[in-house]
């Protein structure tokens, strides 16, 4: 019987082959008080197991494939680091030695805690690592009951579905279907790429996404129960586009699938071609496309499409899952070095740490900040550690040493927090030239992610050498949405005509002063939206790579001239949607 599930697309297209499932990795917890002379005895399985763990994903990593992901590598970072978290260690032993609990119960009852710190992050990235903290957990469980790995090995080949003709001499695709997926169970397999995957939990940053877009290959997260729905073996369908998986599909559906399969395919190798062409539009204009970032790693993802620069490096994932442990100003200036020069000379962004006090940085309590999205975060958080921020630029500083690196700062809105941030970066100079380390100049820009920013833009003009409207918080605040609050989720609305009207005022305000102006939100990545964006002015858009040849398609089939009036009325209208979709 043919049905669908609905979840969240993640990476678009579309996928058919053969259901591996992937079991539910939670295992039984035994929960059993031991003798005081027991702890000892307890605490060693507990680190035996942890050791354990540890090993193996250095064993996984010294074996992976050449042609597998980065992100695959870097996840498996995340996860060792997590393994190692001191707060998780010292939660655990303290449960064992002054409540008695053996070794399970103290590891899930120490993850009730934490993960209560993930859920109120403000950030979805962040809040979405709660599921590694939950994977690396349940290694640790299983290796202290003794348990199989969760992943068994897919069958090779597939016989004949009808209506659906499939030479039997080839290997069959494989879509893999999970409750959810970590970095190291992909690993188990010998294919390293599937033609999909399919996961019950997750969104649009969760790590089986990343590396879906990283490979390029459709994905839906958030499929609530497919992992229960599904069988080993079946045939199913993943529409990326629209985030359906379509199970046992019938021949018609499958014929419909396929034919849009291959229009796919062949929509992806005309884009591959527009690599290389100067994203220029038909009247000329010359509009900069850059990448978003993560990771050093994805400067050659950003290379791979053709993308001038980077516009967002992500400093955050520098500092993900290190409590108590936050990258030394050595291990940053690294990072940040090797991105540059993976860039080979083009621009390269490095937005700092955008992170604040409801993320497990520290030991402050993160219950007691009632709404998160208003508080000591991005910026403020950076002031407020003055120390640690400083660590941060005078690594930034010392990296731009060896290519074109600019500072973006976010989530400013006042000027005293302009001035303070100002100062700062001269006090980094300072230090360095004190100690004699070598540094360069840097491009300092401000993020426009706050209604009360785009409403002060002479301020910021007068301060920065550039803008770069974050529109994913932007619509968050103008419209006061939590972004994260699935009750409200469809009030998130990027063409609300006061966050167009703000968006088009910092565009005109930054052309007028003769300052760069780029988007980096989602918006910058959306097709749909690029014609509306070149209307209003818009030379710089900054996006994930794997959107930047589609946005690239639609810049070289764009008149920037006759497509101003029309942004105008888009912008004037009371129903801006209804305009876009005419």
């Amino acid at each position: 019987m043919t049905f669908s599930v609905h979840g969240i697309t993640v990476s678009r297209g579309v996928a058919i082959g053969r259901a591996v499932l992937v079991a539910s990795s939670r295992v039984d917890v035994a929960h059993y008080f031991v003798e005081p002379d027991q702890v000892p005895a307890e605490l060693a399985r507990m680190r035996a197991a942890r050791n354990a763990v540890v090993e193996e994903l250095q064993r996984l990593q010294a074996e992976m494939p050449k042609d597998a992901p980065p992100e695959l590598d870097a996840l498996l970072d995340v996860h060792l680091m997590l393994l190692q978290d001191e707060m998780l260690g010292a939660g655990v032993k303290q449960f064992v030695t002054e409540r008695f609990y053996n070794a399970e119960w103290a590891l899930t009852t120490q993850l009730e805690i934490v993960s209560r710190q993930f859920d109120e992050m403000e950030d979805p990235y962040l809040r979405e690592r709660k599921a590694d903290l939950e994977q690396v957990i349940e290694r640790i469980l299983r290796q202290l009951k003794g348990a199989a790995q969760p992943v068994a090995a897919p069958p090779p080949r597939a016989p004949r579905q009808q209506g659906f003709e499939l030479d039997d001499t080839l290997d069959v695709p494989l879509v893999l279907v999970a409750h959810d997926l970590s970095p190291a169970d992909m690993l188990q397999f010998k294919k390293s790429v599937f033609a999909g995957f399919v996961t019950d939990v997750g969104g649009k940053t969760s790590h089986t996404a990343i590396v879906a877009r990283s490979m390029d290959i459709p994905a839906v997260v958030g499929a609530r129960s497919a992992s229960h729905l599904v069988r080993q073996d079946d045939w199913v369908v993943i529409d990326g586009d629209a985030g359906v998986m379509i199970v046992d599909p019938s021949p018609i559906i499958l014929a419909e699938y396929g034919f849009k399969q291959r229009q796919g395919e062949l929509e992806r190798g005309r884009l591959s071609r527009l690599k290389n062409t100067p994203a220029v539009t038909l009247d000329g204009q010359k509009i900069e496309l850059l990448a978003n970032i993560e990771q050093p790693a994805d400067t050659a993802a950003a290379l791979a499409v053709g993308a001038v620069g980077v516009g967002l490096f992500r400093s955050e994932f520098l500092f993900m899952g290190r409590e108590g442990q936050l990258p030394d100003e050595d291990e940053q200036y690294a990072a940040y070095r090797a991105a540059a020069l993976g860039m080979h000379g083009m621009p390269m962004t490095i937005r700092t740490i955008d992170i604040g006090a409801d993320k497990p940085l520290d030991d402050r309590r993160a219950d007691t900040h009632l709404n998160p999205a208003l508080g000591l975060r991005a910026i403020r958080w950076s002031l407020s550690e003055p120390a640690m921020f400083l660590t941060q630029l005078r690594a930034i500083l010392r990296a731009a040493a060896h290519g074109q690196v600019h500072l973006l700062i976010p989530m400013l809105a006042h000027l005293r927090e302009i001035r303070q941030t100002l100062e700062l970066v001269d006090k980094a100079r300072a230090q360095l030239d004190a100690r004699g380390v070598v540094h360069g100049p840097v491009k300092i820009g401000a993020m426009i992610e706050v209604p009360a920013a785009a409403l002060s833009l002479r301020l910021f003009l007068r301060h920065f050498d550039f803008l770069s409207i974050g529109t994913n918080d932007l619509i968050q605040y103008t419209l006061a949405i939590d972004r994260a609050d699935e009750s409200v989720a469809h009030l998130y609305d990027q063409l609300h005509p006061a966050v167009l009207r703000l968006l088009a005022g910092t565009i005109a305000e930054g052309a007028r002063q003769g300052k760069p102006v780029a988007v980096c939100g989602e918006m910058a990545g959306d097709p749909g939206m690029t014609r509306l964006l070149l209307g209003l002015g818009l030379r710089s858009f900054s996006m994930h790579p794997s959107q930047i040849l589609a946005v690239k398609q639609e810049i070289l089939r764009a008149d920037t001239g006759k497509l101003a009036p029309w942004a105008q009325a888009v912008l004037e209208s009371d129903e801006p949607a209804e305009l876009l979709q005419a």
